[in-house]
């Protein structure tokens, strides 16, 4: 079993273990970043197995303090969760965190979507969520850790032809509250909704709606910030959320969406 680091570590994580799901790139590859930054040892999963390895390599190389492996992992498959949180434990010897921010959407309205579509956006965006928790509560409890759910802002207000993703993020507000009061007072567990945020993923779901830097200007116009939100917007507040300076936090949603929700629509 290899220990995570604790001595002459710097950072707000310095000898902290966490696992990151869908960390390969976006924002999963920002928390991963900052984590690492801030003196974690992490156990990165993904189902990107060329995007996993390569960012383990590069935060590696970059002088991360703590220990980062990666695991691939399909957490829709409960066995393969329990696996990922065995292996954090086994080979870091403790888990303090664990955030949860594989995702995986359909857009397609409630008539088009399949079965096959409704079984997969569930299992990744919601399934995986309560897999993670039960595995990882028991060693949560001894270190009082914290776990940290991404959600979206469509849980509150969404459009049309995006069904299953929306309802899946819809109920993983559920799902948070619901868990931080079963395992209060010794886990914490959080949400985070973001918004529109530059990632690989929002930069093909746009272009597969025409010309690709036109419509990101056009979803720009529409935040009251006029940016979109970066990977380090989101794995800032998921820095806070695994902190003690969000001790008092849980079962909560934090919306980070530059105000976008706070519109009135029409």
């Amino acid at each position: 079993m290899t220990q995570a680091h604790t001595s002459n570590a710097a950072g707000q994580l310095a000898g902290k273990v966490g696992i990151i799901t869908g960390a390969a790139r976006g924002i999963g590859e920002g928390i991963a970043e900052l984590f690492a930054r801030e003196g974690a040892s992490l156990v990165l999963a993904d189902l990107d197995v060329n995007g996993g390895r390569a960012l383990a390599t590069r935060l590696k190389s970059a002088g991360a303090f703590g220990e980062i492996e990666f695991r691939r992992c399909d957490v829709s498959h409960a066995a393969q969760v329990h696996g990922l949180v065995d292996t954090a434990v086994t080979q870091l010897g403790r888990l303090d965190f664990v955030v949860n921010n594989a995702g995986y959407a359909v857009y397609k309205g409630v008539e088009e979507t399949t079965e096959e579509d409704w079984d997969h956006v569930i299992g990744v965006c919601f399934s995986a969520l309560f897999y993670a928790t039960k595995y990882a509560a028991p060693h949560l409890r001894k270190t009082h850790g914290a776990v940290v759910n991404i959600a979206s802002v469509r849980a509150l207000a969404t459009t049309a032809d995006v069904f299953a993703y929306s309802a899946a993020k819809a109920g993983v507000l559920g799902l948070t509250r619901a868990a931080a009061l079963d395992l209060a007072p010794d886990v914490r567990v959080n949400c985070i909704l973001p918004g529109a945020v530059d990632t690989p993923l929002h930069r093909e779901n746009v272009a597969a709606t025409g010309d690709l830097e036109e419509g990101l200007r056009r979803v720009r116009e529409r935040i009251p910030l006029k940016r979109h939100g970066q990977p380090l917007d989101i794995a800032r507040a998921a820095l806070f959320l695994c902190t003690e300076a969000s001790s008092w936090a849980t079962g909560a949603p934090f919306i980070i969406d530059g105000g976008t929700s706070s519109l009135v629509a029409g």
